[in-house]
C-alpha cells in the first residue's frame, strides 16, 4: 500500500480501499471492521464541513474581508504578509484548507502584480497559513477529525474543539513570524517564463485563464494534439506549466499529467460552463451558477459558521451536558444543522451538492479507519512500537523518555505525510501510538496530540497537501522552493511540538 501511494499508481483513496479489501480477504478484518469507517461520525462531519465552507465561500464575505487588510498602496512584502497571513489561518483554522486557498491564490496575485511584487512572494506563504491555522481546532483539518475519530473508537475520550490550541496557537504564531521574516528571503522572485506565458498575445473578446488540471480530466496521459482541448471546453491553450516551469518547445506533444497548470484563452462561457466542474481546479474565481446572496444571507451564513463553532465548543461541557441528558451536542450535532439550514436556505447549489465534496478524501478517511484497526488485529502495531521502544530503551527509565518517544512518532508520521497523504498518515501512526503507550505503561494522548501536528505539517514537498499543489501551479514554483522555505519551518513545528506536548498533557 504505502509503495503504491508513494509511485502514485492510483487514487489514494482506491489504492487504500484494495488494502482493507486485502486484509478482510485474509481474516485480519471482519466485515464489520472493513466497513465501519464509512459510518463514522468524523467522517461525515469532513463531507458536511465541504458544504458549509462553500455555503460560506459563496456569501463573498471572505473576499471582502482580505480585499479589506490588503495595502492598497506601496508597501514591502514584509507589511503585506503580516497584514493577511493571521487573518487567512483565523478562517483556515474553521474553514476547509482547500476552499481558502482557491479563493485567496488568484486574488493575492492579482493583488501582488498590480502593486509590482512578486507573486511568488506570497502564494506559498498562503498555503502554510492555512495548514497552520488548521493545526489548531478540531475542525481545521480532516485530519484532527480522523484521529479524533479513532481515539473514540479505540474507548477514549475524544478531543474538544481548541484541545489543539493548546500547542497549535503556539506553533501558529511561531510560524507566521517565520514566513513574514525569514520566508520571503527564502522564496524566487517571478521567472520570466511565467511572465511570458501570460503576458502573450491575446485574442479579443477572450480572458486569459489558469486552469489546474484534476485526477477527472479526460486528457491525462495525452497530448494536447492527440487531445483536442478548444473541442471539449471550447479554450485556447497558451502554455502548459509544470512543476514552476512553463514547457519550452514541442509542448503540444508532451503529456499532460495531475501536476500541470493550463494558461487559456477562453470566452466570458467558459466559467459558467466548467466552473463548478470538478474536472478542473479552477485556479481564477470559479463561476457561480446561483445568484448572488443577498445582504441578509451573506451575514446569516457567518452567524451560522459562529453559532457551530461556539456549539461544539460549549455543547460538551459538563454543566451542558447536565441539562441536556440524553443528546450529544458535539461537532457532528452541530455540523448537521448548519449543513441543513444552509441547503434550505439555498446558500449553495442544492442540485449539485455532491460536486462541492472531495470523495476521495471521504474514502481515504474511511478505509483509514479499517486500516489502523488491521495493524492493531494483526500484531503489526505491537511489533512496530516494540522496534521504536528498542531504539531508546532507557526510555522506560529516563525522565526525558517521553521526548525520545514522541520525537520518533513524530518523525515516522512527518514522513509519511511527505510522501502520501496526511490521512493515510495519521491511519499508519496512530496504531503505533497506542502500541508505545501500551508498553509504557502511559496515557496515550501526548501521542495522539502528536499525530495530529505530524500528520498536518506537510511543508517540504508540494505532493502532501492540495493546498500546496494549487499554489504551485498557481505560482510556478519548482519542488526545490518548498524544500528550501518548508524545511525549517517543519524543523520549527518539530521541536515546538516535541517539547510542549508534554508540559499540556501529562
Amino acid at each position: 500500500m504505502l509503495a503504491a501511494l508513494i509511485t502514485d499508481k492510483l487514487r489514494p483513496g482506491l489504492i487504500m480501499f484494495s488494502a482493507v479489501v486485502l486484509m478482510l480477504a485474509v481474516g485480519i478484518l471482519t466485515p464489520k471492521e472493513a466497513i465501519e469507517g464509512f459510518s463514522n461520525k468524523g467522517m461525515i462531519t469532513v463531507a458536511l464541513l465541504y458544504l458549509i465552507s462553500e455555503g460560506v465561500r459563496n456569501s463573498g464575505m471572505l473576499e471582502r474581508i482580505i480585499y479589506s487588510l490588503l495595502p492598497q498602496k506601496d508597501c514591502g512584502v514584509h507589511k503585506a504578509n503580516f497584514r493577511f497571513l493571521p487573518a487567512i489561518s483565523f478562517l483556515s483554522a474553521f474553514l476547509n484548507n482547500t476552499p481558502v486557498v482557491v479563493i485567496f491564490a488568484p486574488m493575492i496575485k492579482n493583488w501582488a502584480q498590480k502593486m509590482r511584487l512578486s507573486p511568488t512572494k506570497f502564494l506559498i506563504p498562503l498555503s502554510y497559513a492555512t495548514i497552520l491555522g488548521g493545526m489548531c481546532t478540531l475542525i481545521g483539518t480532516s485530519t484532527n477529525l480522523v484521529v479524533d475519530g479513532m481515539i473514540q473508537d479505540a474507548g477514549y475520550e475524544g478531543m474538544g474543539m481548541f484541545e489543539l490550541s493548546k500547542v497549535g496557537l503556539l506553533i501558529l504564531m511561531v510560524g507566521i513570524l517565520y514566513l513574514v521574516f525569514v520566508g520571503p528571503r527564502l522564496l524566487p522572485d517571478t521567472r520570466k517564463s511565467e511572465q511570458e506565458a501570460e503576458e502573450g498575445d491575446q485574442q479579443p473578446g477572450m480572458v486569459r485563464l489558469e486552469v489546474m488540471l484534476s485526477t477527472r480530466f479526460p486528457g491525462l496521459g495525452k497530448t494536447l494534439h492527440k487531445f483536442d482541448f478548444y473541442r471539449h471546453y471550447g479554450a485556447h491553450v497558451r502554455a502548459i506549466r509544470r512543476s514552476g516551469t512553463t514547457l519550452q518547445g514541442d509542448w503540444m506533444n508532451i503529456r499532460l499529467t495531475k501536476e500541470d497548470t493550463l494558461i487559456v484563452d477562453a470566452d466570458d462561457t467558459f466559467l459558467p460552463t466548467w466552473g463548478e466542474s470538478r474536472v478542473f481546479w479552477m485556479i481564477n474565481r470559479v463561476g457561480d451558477s446561483l445568484p448572488p446572496m443577498g445582504n441578509h444571507k451573506k451575514y446569516f451564513a457567518l452567524v451560522l459558521l459562529v453559532l457551530m463553532i461556539l456549539g461544539a465548543t460549549f455543547g460538551e461541557m459538563p454543566f451542558v451536558k447536565q441539562y441536556v441528558p440524553g443528546v450529544r451536542l458535539d461537532m457532528f450535532f452541530f455540523a448537521c444543522i448548519t449543513t441543513v439550514v444552509m441547503a434550505w436556505m439555498k446558500m449553495f447549489n442544492t442540485r449539485k451538492y455532491t460536486k462541492f465534496i472531495s470523495w476521495d478524501v471521504l474514502i481515504t478517511i474511511a478505509c483509514a479507519f479499517g486500516i489502523s484497526k488491521g495493524m492493531i488485529n494483526s500484531g503489526f502495531a505491537d511489533l512496530a512500537a516494540s522496534y521504536i521502544i528498542a531504539l531508546a530503551e532507557y526510555a522506560r527509565h529516563s525522565q526525558n523518555g517521553i521526548y525520545i518517544m514522541l520525537a520518533a512518532l513524530y518523525i515516522i508520521t512527518n514522513l509519511f505525510t511527505e510522501l502520501i497523504t496526511n490521512n493515510a498518515a495519521a491511519a499508519l501512526a496512530f496504531p503505533l501510538a497506542v502500541g508505545i503507550s501500551n508498553q509504557l505503561g502511559c496515557d496515550p494522548t501526548p501521542f495522539f496530540i502528536c499525530i495530529c501536528f505530524a500528520a498536518s505539517a506537510s511543508f517540504s514537498t508540494p505532493i502532501g497537501y492540495q493546498t500546496n499543489l494549487i499554489v504551485q501551479g498557481v505560482g510556478g514554483y519548482k519542488f526545490v522552493d518548498f524544500l528550501r522555505v518548508g524545511l525549517p519551518l517543519n524543523l520549527i513545528v518539530f521541536f515546538i511540538s516535541v517539547f510542549l506536548i508534554p508540559l499540556f498533557y501529562s
